[in-house]
């Protein structure tokens, strides 16, 4: 089992910069990847990115590209979505997920963080 807890969510104006933080605890040495999704009201959920145990990323989702850097500190089982240029359509639930070794999907979830952009 692993647990997941996001932090660092709240609300920002336009043009600002939030960092979230994601904290794994359990089995964390069975996690692969570590993934940043989020969730705006009425919309599908969106993959942002990800990065796996050796700090490779994946491409970033086009919306966020450029704005958005994902990072992970193994010895804090930490991974961590810095968003810089927050505009109003950033504004979302955000979820880390995590994906163990030999998995395809993501298993583990946290709890969401609301992130709040006013113009």
């Amino acid at each position: 089992q692993v647990y997941l807890v996001e932090s660092g969510g709240g609300l920002v104006q336009a043009g600002g910069s939030l960092r979230l933080s994601c904290a794994a605890s359990g089995r964390t040495l069975s996690i692969q990847n570590m993934g940043w999704f989020r969730q705006a009201p009425g919309k599908e959920r969106e993959f942002l990115g990800a990065i796996n145990r050796s700090g490779e990323t994946t491409a970033s989702a086009d919306s966020v590209e450029g704005r958005f850097t994902i990072s992970r500190d193994n010895a804090k089982n930490t991974a961590y979505l810095q968003m810089n240029s927050l505009n109003s359509e950033d504004t979302a639930v955000y979820y880390c997920a995590a994906r163990m070794w030999g998995r395809s999907d993501y298993d583990y979830w946290g709890q969401g963080t609301q992130v709040t952009v006013s113009s």
